[in-house]
């Protein structure tokens, strides 16, 4: 038997974010995976560290590098429209469950109950998900940052939005990475080496 698994889920390299707006630095949900995957480990480890956590940093890492797999099949829905009423997102949502399982499918048996865990968003611990819902916020963020920063008004409601929502999240280790690492993000290469 073969799998197409990783064939498949590698096209996400071709799936564009951010597709309802003009971008200066475009992005795609490969790219945003791993960084969402980085920053999760940040915090994951943050946590553990310096907030009397016990995550399984590596377990959140892996969920996060899969976190967006599905839109393979469903495409990047722009969050504007997708929590634009609760019908649209209840039935996108529907959409994104049912494509982790088609993309589940495509494993030999052997390994679906492996990567069920990690697949299926429903399925990954409350905790995991709320570190990896945290970093695609702080990612989000950035990417916005790094738009306006470049004079893209386009982000600039957005911009706003996601700080709100990134203030509203109330883990100490988001703060915590917020405080220390976010402000290098708008530095240039020539800045971070002197």
């Amino acid at each position: 038997m073969k799998s197409h698994f990783y064939a498949y889920i590698s096209k996400i390299r071709w799936l564009q974010r951010w597709g309802l707006k003009r971008n200066t630095i475009s992005e795609n949900v490969m790219e945003h995976s791993w960084e969402v995957a980085t920053i999760a480990h940040a915090l994951a480890l943050i946590r553990n560290r310096y907030f009397e956590g016990d995550l399984d940093v590596n377990a959140i890492v892996v969920s996060a590098l899969y976190h967006d797999c599905s839109e393979v099949i469903t495409g990047d829905m722009p969050s504007p429209i997708k929590y634009h009423s609760k019908d649209i997102t209840q039935a996108y949502k529907s959409i994104e469950r049912q494509a982790e399982y088609e993309l589940l499918n495509l494993l030999p048996t052997e390994l679906q109950a492996d990567y069920k865990a990690v697949l299926i968003e429903e399925l990954v611990p409350l905790d995991h998900k709320a570190i990896i819902k945290a970093a695609d916020t702080i990612a989000a963020y950035l990417k916005c940052q790094m738009e306006v920063d470049a004079g893209n008004a386009e982000f600039s409601k957005a911009i706003e939005d996601i700080k709100s929502k990134l203030d509203a999240i109330e883990l100490p280790e988001v703060k915590y990475f917020l405080e220390l690492f976010s402000s290098s993000y708008t530095l240039t290469l020539d800045e971070l080496l002197g």
